[in-house]
């Protein structure tokens, strides 16, 4: 085969991948995991339910590859260039990287039920792990210098809010809008407290209020 012809047709199934990605994306947001179906998604991406199953193999699969790729270009994007602004705090460099991971949630919540179901499906634990990859070296540069007991307590604490926020928001419980302000306060209270212990290491002279409560440090 021609190299030219080649290329033609690896571009003609990638543009029909993207396309299945695409339309479950789509479906995902405007009619929730359940309404996920193999032949829909093929009929809205105009591909063979072959295709779809010799790309994917199960249901399950395919959901997971079209959030691991939403997630990477809205929530991911620009992790890897992360540097803290000139004499940021802890908190605010901390923000610097976690406000970009919550914020896509709050234009897409229906996205956001769907990965939290997602994550406890078949597989799921790939979704997981690949936030990791992506969050934690962003997060190290942000945490550079500090105590390692502290970096420790601090993954383990915020691990176990997240969670427990996304529960409450996939239950109906808290809104959307909920989840970011109460990360930001817990990650300031959390920050103010160490710096209080360890000095004027891990935070600039000035300080910051406290999200939700300015005036107040």
């Amino acid at each position: 085969m021609p190299e030219e012809h080649r290329d033609v047709m690896e571009s003609v199934v990638g543009q029909g991948e993207q396309r299945i990605r695409a339309a479950v994306v789509e479906m995902l947001e405007a009619e929730g995991y359940d309404a996920v179906q193999v032949r829909e998604v093929a009929r809205q991406a105009r591909v063979s339910l072959g295709k779809i199953y010799k790309l994917y193999g199960t249901r399950d699969e395919l959901i997971l590859a079209a959030l691991q790729q939403w997630l990477a270009e809205n929530r991911y994007a620009g992790l890897a260039d992360f540097r803290p602004g000139p004499g940021a705090t802890l908190h605010e460099a901390l923000m610097g990287v976690l406000r970009p991971i919550f914020e896509p949630w709050e234009q897409h919540p229906g996205l956001l039920i769907a990965y939290f179901r997602a994550r406890a499906a078949s597989g799921g634990e790939l979704l997981v792990r690949r936030g990791f990859e992506a969050v934690v070296p962003a997060a190290m540069t942000a945490l550079e210098g500090v105590d390692p007991d502290f970096v420790q307590d601090l993954g383990r604490i915020l691990s176990s809010l997240v969670y427990g926020l996304l529960g409450r928001f996939a239950g109906g419980e808290i809104a959307v809008t909920e989840i970011l302000p109460t990360v930001d306060r817990t990650v300031y209270w959390l920050t103010t407290g160490y710096a209080a212990r360890s000095g004027p290491i891990a935070e600039s002279s000035g300080g910051t209020a406290a999200p939700g409560h300015a005036g107040q440090h």
